[in-house]
């Protein structure tokens, strides 16, 4: 069996470096689901995404956050399609999700984390991540303007709430939905950021190389004020990885009581055997090594390059 790769995802068949790789694979989750819907909407959104992080979208800098980078929003939205796919397949008389609300939460999973792109005319921040603490609000503004752009105008105000279930800025229960439909794709959306992210092959040297630099330009290393938002508080690159475990066990908490067990939905995708509840204990079991020798030489992977996606 091959081992797998550092630019691929939990099943080793997706390089989630390659924006053409994961659009190809969510338009034939998309179509093996609805074949006779078309899949253009979500192909078109892929390469405005593309085109948003290169810089080449239209007022807009290139992405320049090491951590929430393209890779990561590409393997989030291939998170969210595929919890959508295993509920599909397996709803038993609930609300169907349909092709409408499929492209409507890959598009919401696409610009989760757009709020981290600065403007051209930006002059007071030099890096988004100076952005972290309003980043999922900049977003929400963003992707409410963008589904007019594809002609979802009219659930533009959702999206712009939806948005807010991969953040900790508010409780999840008070953001206001029209119906539990919407909630469901909230808590997946919710979902699919925490277990893309934490069953990245790279993520202990990236929350040290990457993530840490991001806390420290968005003010979240300093003082209490990181456990206003997620309970825990970093001083250095080091403590950041030693805490791994106990944030995951936060984590674990929010997944099943704040996001509805949305990751069930995982493993029904994936016929039986949760990939990413698999590949994040593999992570958490390192983290706790490494915690306990602190000896951050343990963590030798190479991540691809921050800006390496195509």
């Amino acid at each position: 069996m091959q081992s797998r790769r550092n630019a691929f995802d939990v099943s080793n068949q997706v390089n989630t470096t390659d924006v053409d790789c994961v659009s190809w694979e969510v338009s034939r989750i998309f179509l093996s689901l609805y074949p006779d819907a078309s899949p253009q909407q979500l192909i078109n959104s892929f390469d405005d995404v593309r085109a948003i992080y290169h810089g080449e979208y239209p007022g807009y800098r290139a992405c320049d956050t090491g951590y929430h980078n393209l890779q990561h929003t590409l393997d989030v939205s291939l998170a969210m399609a595929r919890l959508m796919d295993g509920y599909e397949r397996t709803r038993e008389g609930s609300e169907p999700i349909g092709s409408w609300l499929f492209v409507f939460g890959t598009v919401t999973a696409l610009l989760h984390d757009v709020g981290y792109i600065r403007r051209n005319k930006d002059t007071r921040h030099s890096n988004g991540a100076e952005y972290t603490l309003t980043h999922v609000a900049r977003g929400g503004a963003f992707i409410q303007d963008y589904m007019s752009v594809i002609g979802m105008s009219d659930l533009g105000p959702i999206a712009r709430q939806i948005v807010h279930f991969t953040g900790y800025e508010r409780q999840v229960s008070n953001i206001e939905v029209p119906s539990m439909i919407f909630r469901l794709l909230g808590n997946m959306l919710g979902t699919a950021d925490i277990i893309a992210q934490m069953s990245d092959r790279c993520y202990l040297e990236k929350c040290r190389d990457r993530l840490y630099p991001e806390f420290v330009a968005g003010r979240l290393a300093e003082s209490a004020l990181p456990r206003t938002l997620i309970g825990m508080s970093f001083s250095s690159p080091g403590e950041l990885v030693s805490k791994t475990p106990n944030f995951y066990r936060k984590a674990r908490t929010r997944l099943n009581d704040v996001l509805g067990g949305a990751y069930t939905h995982a493993q029904h995708h994936f016929g039986g055997q949760n990939l990413y509840l698999d590949e994040i204990d593999k992570n958490v079991s390192y983290a706790e090594s490494v915690a306990q020798t602190q000896d951050m030489g343990l963590l030798r992977r190479s991540p691809p390059p921050a800006d390496s996606s195509e």
